[in-house]
């Protein structure tokens, strides 16, 4: 096993994009342009290999399906290096950290994502720092879970979602502290982090007709809900409730909707629109409703980590009853412990 080098997995993102007739594109080559601009510091960092994805994907196209390539080279090379980075368009990244999480649970060693707001190619890029930080963190020991890495913080990848479509720092962690930041120097929560595990790896095929989010708002039909219910292949639900997790219970039709698909086997998952806070389905009545008719409380997942979590226990072909009773318990540290 090398315990110095790092294996960079560039999936596609503006950090390797150029500009195009049509705007900013993914385009090959970037590890020329890497080692380029890297050339007066790489005797300074840790060593690294690159593997480019052919096609390279940008994140706003990302589907379900693609997790497992952009999983496949951390899985068949785990052995070869200390820690992995997957650099990604930042649109979807915090899915597919997300779904990294579940797919490589026992890691013992870093998996950091990071990528840009700026092109690599550009002068004034966030991508220098970004890469310099991700390859500092995936060598250090201490780190043993899928992580985000952006503007100096280290996030919990399950965790973390996009905030900001402009500024630099993109990310956060709205229901967990930072696991680290790297400023002068590098400050790791070891507290926070998760302990090295046994790898466990899975990596089963996705649908994506298998997961539908529907979001709340004043108004919302049970005709509109049930068109969502009746696609093809579907099988699980995020509703993203209001406050603590309030519906609009005194809707029967809406209610007797929601109950039929889950008692026909469709997992509903009930989230806060809130960036901050847990569904809490006891405080109020109308959210109790919900909690008795089945639907499952999210606590404090983020929309992106209850998205690839459900993707992922329904891609492993469990029963209703075995993706309910997994959906309540946190994993690998994706929600609050109830």
């Amino acid at each position: 096993m090398q315990t110095d080098r790092v294996l960079i997995i560039h999936t596609g993102g503006t950090i390797g994009m150029l500009p195009t007739e049509q705007g900013l594109a993914p385009a090959a080559g970037f590890e020329q342009l890497l080692r380029q601009r890297l050339a007066e510091r790489l005797d300074t960092l840790p060593a690294f290999d690159l593997l480019e994805l052919d096609p390279l994907i940008d994140s706003a196209e990302l589907s379900p399906r693609q997790w497992n390539s952009i999983a496949a080279p951390v899985i068949e090379r785990y052995g070869d290096y200390a820690g992995f980075i997957v650099l990604h368009g930042t649109d979807t990244l915090a899915y597919t950290a997300s779904a990294l999480s579940f797919m490589l649970q026992g890691l013992a060693k870093p998996v950091i994502l990071t990528g840009s707001q700026i092109p690599l190619a550009e002068r004034r890029s966030d991508a220098d720092s970004n890469l310099l930080g991700a390859l500092e963190l995936a060598v250090r020991p201490e780190i043993n879970e899928v992580c985000i890495y952006f503007n100096g913080r280290l996030l919990r990848g399950n965790r973390s979602v996009k905030m900001d479509a402009s500024a630099l720092s993109a990310f956060e962690s709205p229901n967990l502290a930072p696991l680290g930041e790297v400023g002068i120097a590098i400050s790791l929560r070891t507290d926070l982090m998760l302990a090295p595990g046994k790898p466990s790896f899975s990596s089963p095929e996705f649908d994506p007709a298998a997961v539908a989010v529907i979001r709340l708002f004043p108004g919302i039909s049970a005709t509109l809900i049930q068109a969502v219910l009746s696609q093809p292949g579907l099988g699980g639900v995020i509703l993203q409730s209001y406050g603590v997790g309030n519906a609009p219970t005194s809707d029967a039709a809406l209610m007797e909707t929601l109950e039929s698909a889950i008692a026909q086997g469709t997992t509903v998952v009930n989230l806060t629109q809130c960036s901050r806070g847990a569904v809490a389905g006891d405080t109020y009545a109308t959210g109790a409703a919900l909690s008795r008719i089945g639907v499952i409380s999210g606590a404090d997942l983020t929309l992106e980590a209850a998205f690839a979590k459900l993707h992922w226990l329904l891609a492993k072909k469990l029963s209703a009853a075995e993706v309910a009773m997994q959906m309540r318990q946190p994993l690998c540290g994706e929600k609050q412990a109830s």
